[in-house]
């Protein structure tokens, strides 16, 4: 199996795409550098070892993971391998908002008038008169 538990750390942001909080490695990398990603509460460069036990924080995609480390995977395995290899405390997913439906124009009626615009951002709930 992909199990490093008796070789030691594995490095975080690794660890990160092989648990599939990340989808490339480079954007767990990146979001190491960003400051996107806390183990145990300190600001982690993506080199830094994670181990059994660490509290590991990602913000990724506009949402905060919260995870502690359950077991060390070097390698991305699937996914419900992946969701054992640490336990999920993370706040609960905030309820999607109803997206409004946009306007459809025919095609070939050209450039809205200043008119139609003035509707578009009344619809759009934005100034209008």
């Amino acid at each position: 199996m992909a199990s490093d538990e008796g070789n030691g750390p594995v490095r975080v942001d690794s660890w990160i795409w092989s648990v599939r909080l990340a989808k490339t490695r480079s954007a767990a990398g990146t979001a190491c550098r960003a400051g996107h990603v806390r183990v145990n509460g300190d600001r982690a460069k993506p080199a830094q070892p994670v181990r059994v036990g660490d509290e590991v924080r990602v913000r990724l995609a506009g949402r905060e993971r919260v995870v502690v480390v359950s077991r060390l995977i070097s390698k991305r395995v699937g996914a419900p391998v992946a969701a054992e290899c640490y336990v999920d405390n993370s706040p609960p997913e905030p309820p999607r908002e109803h997206v409004a439906v946009a306007a459809v124009r025919d095609r070939g009626t050209g450039r809205p008038t200043k008119r139609d615009r003035r509707e578009l951002e009344r619809l759009q709930g934005g100034r209008g008169r």
